[in-house]
């Protein structure tokens, strides 16, 4: 009796032990055109012709000198704040309070800047640095100890520091430090000009630009041309083997940490001092999370994050000249999430490949 066993196919998703150059190259790409794609509709739906809005962004951030300097002007604290979160990511430390940490960065250079505007330009505006370092980096070592310590879920911890941050600024914005010559509104007084960066022109790129793309230069070597920037690397890969190589986690969980901190505070205080002279409670526009997107899609390189930061600022600039359209600028914000969303999505592709088993 021939007995016929019915042979069944199952796909299933086998890791790739090396990702090609081509889909790294080529999956971002693909995830911001179907995140077009998906907006687009979204614009559709509402009577809008998707054409239209994105051209009209794009002229605005990127058709004049004055556009693009402003696309600048945005670019430049979320470099920093993209710096802070890829040096974490890259040692799977996810960091997402970098928010939290721009806003501690923020307040703690105001702190100097109000207490000694008459200090000489040079030297006040490294001490307002080194604060804003301190600062940002001692709010990432709250979730980064507990981590390394307790092996605490640092995701929900720097998430729920971001809120904490913003109702400490709120305090100061709102109750000792408030203008008390500015007609009510919630924010301190404006700097003395010794608290403000050089600026080019009569733009208002800043000195900022410069500092950022010295420090992209350095991430690079450190994270590629140094002992702990190997560390860094195998601890993200396997930590066991870090583990049997004799490598220090917990030192270099707090050692992450305290960087990735230090880096986002430091934006914060180019945003004070670069752009607004003051600080109010609106001082960010979600750079915290939009840096978590920028990190990702630069594949946690440096140089390639200098580049997606401005076009992430061209994207900020850009929302809120389709408010001319009726359309909220939030829409851009809406753009940034479905943008992780698909690279995330895609980003499956990239690790994994689709084989079909009989």
């Amino acid at each position: 009796m021939d007995v016929k066993k019915e042979r069944k196919t199952k796909i299933v998703f086998e890791k790739r032990l090396q990702v090609p150059t081509w889909i790294n190259l080529v999956v971002p790409i693909v995830s911001v055109f179907f995140a077009l794609v998906f907006s687009g509709i979204f614009l559709k739906l509402t009577g809008q012709s998707p054409l239209t809005v994105y051209l009209a962004m794009y002229r605005s951030a990127f058709g004049s000198a004055y556009g693009f300097s402003e696309t600048l002007v945005k670019a430049i604290p979320l470099m920093l704040t993209s710096f802070g979160v890829a040096i974490a990511f890259k040692m799977v430390i996810w960091n997402i309070g970098a928010e939290g940490q721009l806003l501690l960065g923020a307040l703690a250079s105001t702190g100097i800047a109000l207490a000694f505007p008459d200090l000489p330009r040079i030297l006040l505006i490294m001490m307002m640095i080194a604060a804003a370092m301190i600062a940002g980096g001692l709010w990432a070592l709250i979730p980064g100890f507990a981590k390394a310590q307790w092996n605490v879920n640092e995701v929900i911890t720097s998430l729920m520091l971001n809120y904490v941050a913003i109702n400490v600024v709120d305090y100061f914005v709102y109750g000792p430090w408030k203008d008390t010559a500015g007609f009510g509104f919630p924010q301190t007084a404006t700097f003395s000009q010794n608290a403000w960066l050089p600026t080019w022109g009569t733009t208002r790129i800043h000195f900022g630009l410069i500092i950022a793309l010295v420090i992209s230069i350095l991430l690079y070597i450190v994270l590629n041309r140094t002992r702990w920037g190997y560390e860094v690397k195998v601890i993200g890969e396997s930590r066991n083997v870090a583990r049997y190589s004799g490598m220090s986690i917990k030192k270099n969980i707090l050692l992450v940490m305290l960087l990735s901190g230090a880096l986002a505070g430091m934006g914060g205080m180019l945003e004070v001092s670069g752009v607004v002279h003051k600080l109010d409670p609106h001082l960010s526009i979600g750079l915290g999370y939009s840096a978590i997107i920028v990190a990702w899609l630069s594949r946690l390189n440096p140089f390639v994050i200098v580049i997606v930061s401005m076009l992430f600022g061209g994207l900020i600039n850009g929302g809120f000249s389709i408010q001319m359209f009726g359309i909220p600028a939030a829409t851009a914000t809406m753009l940034q999430g479905a943008i992780l969303f698909f690279v995330l999505g895609g980003d499956i592709f990239a690790r994994y490949r689709i084989k079909m088993i009989k």
